[in-house]
């Protein structure tokens, strides 16, 4: 997000963002602290709660940067009017989706000319590599014929494909302008491991240069999708 944000607006600028469906706020949080004016759309009570909790923990100037409302990522047209924001963020949300191309129609609406629409989606095409990876081949093998995984929550979810979310992004005047690879090689590390300083260094260079090299990146478990409102 920092390396799209930065090479595509003027340095200092404070942008409008829009986190739809930001979860406990870590992002729209982290963006605030960057000097921008975020919004967070967020439809789990409890998360949103959680947001707000954090958020009561931020210095004042930080706070007043930050708005937090309860909404559906589907309903961006009742809350907010067209071309209202610079950044809009949807990550982890659409595999939550059953059909996400009205969803994302709605999110780029939201983006003023030029635009920048950010994605975070589950790889359908690379569904077969957290089994195959660990041993269950029944259900890498299994996963070559479906769309559908089960997550860590134990809730069976969907997955998107590069080119249909290439193809959708044309459609909606939002047009991919770059992708990067989520978890290529960490995918299976449980949440909350604990890693040496230096070796957690290794690890995030060693992910930052393969969700850019192909064909690593292709094989992540999640993609960064970048589209730009035209």
């Amino acid at each position: 997000m920092d390396e799209q944000i930065a090479g595509r607006f003027p340095v200092g600028q404070r942008l409008r963002v829009l986190d739809v469906g930001m979860g406990r706020g870590t992002q729209a949080l982290r963006l605030a602290r960057a000097g921008h004016s975020v919004t967070g759309l967020e439809s789990d009570a409890e998360l949103l709660g959680a947001a707000r909790e954090a958020l009561a923990t931020e210095p004042e100037g930080i706070r007043e940067r930050v708005r937090l409302i309860e909404g559906d990522g589907r309903e961006t047209g009742v809350h907010f009017l067209p071309g209202s924001f610079d950044v809009v963020l949807c990550h982890g949300v659409l595999m939550y989706v059953e059909e996400p191309d009205p969803m994302l129609a709605g999110l780029a609406r939201m983006l003023a000319p030029g635009g920048l629409l950010s994605l975070l989606v589950r790889n359908a095409d690379a569904l077969a590599m957290r089994p195959g990876l660990t041993g269950d081949f029944g259900a890498a093998l299994a996963a070559f014929d479906t769309a559908t995984y089960t997550n860590r929550h134990g809730l069976t979810v969907r997955a998107d494909r590069l080119d249909a979310l290439r193809a959708t992004l044309a459609g909606i005047a939002a047009p991919l302008h770059a992708w990067y690879g989520v978890r290529v090689f960490t995918d299976n590390v449980a949440d909350g491991t604990d890693l040496p300083a230096d070796e957690l260094e290794r690890v995030l260079a060693l992910e930052d240069r393969a969700g850019r090299t192909d064909p690593y990146r292709g094989i992540a478990a999640l993609l960064h999708l970048c589209g730009v409102r035209g």
